[in-house]
């Protein structure tokens, strides 16, 4: 891993991490560092917390078994023994191991609840998680086994068995023992004393970590989602208002549906194929017969999927801001059990319960499948003779018939949809588990994992209507009447793949125009052009 040491450092402090400092250490492997003041306080914290240990007190995880087993009383003398034990048995993950920047992005989450400061960890702990971060020692972590309730206990005892030299971290995306890594690095495994086994495993930062890079990604695909309905418009001379001020801000302020209405403003600003309502109404005009009846064939209104973008797209965008609130709040919060808060009782409470997240990303998943829906029904509407308004049935460049053009293409994305339709929220299902002591639980990281699904299908989906769109213009001859936007987002898609001007093996291109949705290449695309999104 080669880490950018130009980069603005990261540095937690459990109080200002945000989803945009988690994508940047886990997607661009930006350098890290712990607060100071957060190493001074932990230091204290665990001094005192250690004396009321020493004075007798009983506290759960140290004093006690864990879960249904805290009637079991432990000797301090054990503490190493307890939390090594708790972290062994609970490292039981199974399928496919998360990213490597999911895994980076777990990781950063758990160093900032700890950073909080009241999970009374020795700074020698933070210290480690930020070296592993820096040096690129990234514990490899399964997929399956968190039930979000009391945190994400199996997710994050993968990271845990590594801070104690066992278990595996990732190598060129496949597991090596941990100890021959740390053995390799010079680095010391550390022992677990009181309490910092169940501090590291116990916490919401598998689902927080995941949901973080997965609303980020999803809050670009949302600005893309915009940029090629915006290209759709002009490919088929729609009007421009529907996005205007007045119909948003005045009438139905929905902030997200405001936003949307101004990007599709922005986006179109200087299009010479976009009409303007008194344009479309004038030329309804002009083909007036003064009869009863006329028949004009000219739509003064078009259909719901090229009129409604703010108000569907507005929505998500809402859901999507909800959802980021709610995993800001959890990145800086202290989601383990028991709590340390000097000269107070030890807290015993629920914190590590995933329930916030979970709500907000099914929320998540249910936006990102409308997403979906209108991109595919914005591809119909282009492929379809009956509603594109003139253009060859499925966009087919030469004889229709002999070739196909676009139908077989417009199948994986229908089907996408219908997948997507299938994942159904998570968080309802609870089960109980651990002899019923967790009688309740969110399914938080299963809600983060089905969001994450929808998102990568719904970069296909779109890559149809990136390729419709542009071959529309091709098609139209329009190329030189598109906005600045309109321009650069054909441009780009154009740059990976050409007119389909006969029927051609379309699988890779679709692949390819999907992976740059997913790494934001429109967005950037659209961005370099001097176009400013909100």
């Amino acid at each position: 891993m080669t880490i950018d040491t130009t980069a603005a450092v990261v540095t937690f402090d459990g109080e200002t991490l945000g989803i945009d400092e988690v994508r940047r250490i886990a997607e661009e492997h930006a350098p890290c560092a712990v607060s100071p003041g957060v190493l001074t306080k932990a230091a204290a914290s665990r001094k005192q917390f250690e004396d009321i240990i020493h004075q007798g007190a009983s506290v759960y995880g140290v004093t006690t078994g864990y879960g249904e087993m805290i009637y079991m009383q432990v000797e301090p003398s054990k503490e190493v023994e307890l939390q090594t034990n708790l972290i062994r048995s609970h490292s039981a993950g199974v399928g496919p191991l998360f990213a490597e920047d999911e895994a980076r992005a777990i990781l950063a989450a758990r160093l900032n609840a700890l950073s909080r400061g009241y999970s009374a960890v020795r700074p020698e702990v933070l210290e480690r998680l930020a070296l592993y971060l820096n040096e690129g020692i990234i514990p490899a972590i399964p997929e399956i086994g968190s039930l979000g309730a009391s945190g994400d206990l199996a997710t994050l005892s993968h990271i845990a068995i590594t801070v104690i030299g066992e278990g595996y971290v990732l190598r060129d995306g496949r597991r090596v023992p941990t100890g021959e890594v740390l053995r390799e690095r010079g680095i010391q495994p550390l022992e677990m004393r009181f309490k910092e086994g169940l501090a590291l495993i116990n916490g919401t930062s598998g689902m927080t970590g995941l949901g973080s890079l997965v609303v980020g990604r999803a809050l670009d695909q949302l600005h893309q989602a915009e940029i090629v309905s915006a290209l759709l418009l002009e490919a088929l001379r729609c009007s421009t208002s529907p996005f205007l001020p007045e119909g948003h801000e005045l009438a139905r302020p929905h902030h997200g549906q405001i936003d949307s209405a101004a990007n599709l403003r922005t986006l179109l600003s200087d299009s010479r194929r976009a009409a303007s309502h008194s344009e479309i109404r004038e030329e309804v005009e002009r083909k007036r017969l003064g009869e009863d009846v006329t028949r004009t064939d000219v739509y003064l209104q078009k259909a719901y999927t090229l009129r409604a973008i703010p108000q569907v797209l507005g929505a998500v965008r809402d859901t999507l801001r909800h959802a980021a609130n709610t995993l800001s709040i959890e990145l800086n919060s202290a989601t383990d059990n028991p709590l340390f808060f000097p000269g107070k009782e030890v807290f015993h409470g629920g914190n590590y319960h995933g329930q916030p997240v979970a709500f907000a990303m099914d929320f998540t998943t249910i936006a990102l499948t409308q997403l979906g829906v209108l991109s595919e029904r914005q591809s119909n509407r282009l492929l379809n003779r009956h509603l594109n308004y003139g253009l060859p049935e499925f966009l087919v460049a030469g004889a229709p018939g002999l070739n196909s053009g676009f139908a077989g293409a417009q199948y994986p994305a229908t089907a996408l949809v219908a997948e997507n339709r299938t994942i159904g929220p998570a968080s309802t299902q609870s089960v109980p588990s651990n002899g019923d002591n967790q009688d309740i639980v969110s399914m938080g990281l299963i809600s983060a994992r089905n969001a994450r699904r929808v998102l990568a299908n719904n970069t296909k989906i779109l890559a149809l209507e990136f390729l419709a769109a542009a071959q529309a213009v091709d098609l139209n001859d329009c190329y030189g009447q598109l906005s600045t936007a309109g321009r650069a987002t054909y441009d780009k898609v154009r740059s990976m793949v050409p007119t389909l001007d006969h029927d051609r093996y379309m699988a890779d291109e679709l692949e390819v125009v999907a992976d740059a949705i997913g790494h934001g290449e429109f967005l950037h695309a659209v961005t370099s052009a001097g176009i400013t999104l909100r």
